[in-house]
């Protein structure tokens, strides 16, 4: 047995870490997890900065834009139209106004720049009235059909739920649902 050779068993375990290995792996893992909690926060705060009002929505209603208070079915009496529809859209962004003409004549107030449309907020009196696009119907209204007007809702000032008041031509209605 001289020229024979043995063979050792080779360990079932491995060998120990580098000294200092476990402790650097875990910094490397304290400083990810840190990293990822900053840009958390930053991002976090850069969202609610861009999505806080802007200062010029804080305004009141203007006194130039009183209108005489009307009930929902005394609107079509006054400004020849009828609200059948307001509605957040848009992901917050939009606030959506419909309303059906019932006087064609009367809803030609719909037009005049002295008395343009708003939805105000009635908690926070708050006030929408920026068109999306500056977009707005020229032309005469025909009877039964329904219009619209999209407003940009900044901030998401005007929110499901809520109670507005309605300014649309001549008049304006208070307590509004909004969808």
């Amino acid at each position: 047995m001289s020229g024979q050779a043995t063979l050792e068993p080779a360990p079932a375990v491995p060998p120990p870490p580098r000294a200092g290995y476990l402790s650097s792996r875990r910094v490397r893992l304290l400083g990810a997890i840190t990293g990822v909690a900053i840009a958390a926060l930053v991002a976090s705060l850069v969202l609610w900065l861009t999505h806080r009002p802007p200062s010029h929505a804080e305004a009141k209603v203007p006194a130039s834009w009183a209108r005489p208070v009307v009930s929902a079915a005394a609107l079509a009496d006054r400004s020849g139209v009828k609200i059948t529809h307001v509605a957040v859209t848009g992901g917050g962004g939009l606030v959506d106004l419909r309303f059906q003409v019932i006087d064609p004549d009367k809803a030609n107030a719909l037009h005049d720049q002295a008395t343009p449309p708003a939805v105000v907020d009635e908690r926070t009196g708050l006030v929408v009235h920026e068109l999306l696009m500056s977009h707005s119907h020229t032309g005469a209204f025909k009877p039964g059909v329904t219009y619209y007007y999209v407003f940009n809702n900044p901030g998401d000032l005007v929110r499901r739920g809520a109670r507005v008041v309605v300014l649309l031509g001549n008049a304006q209605v208070e307590h509004v649902l909004v969808r």
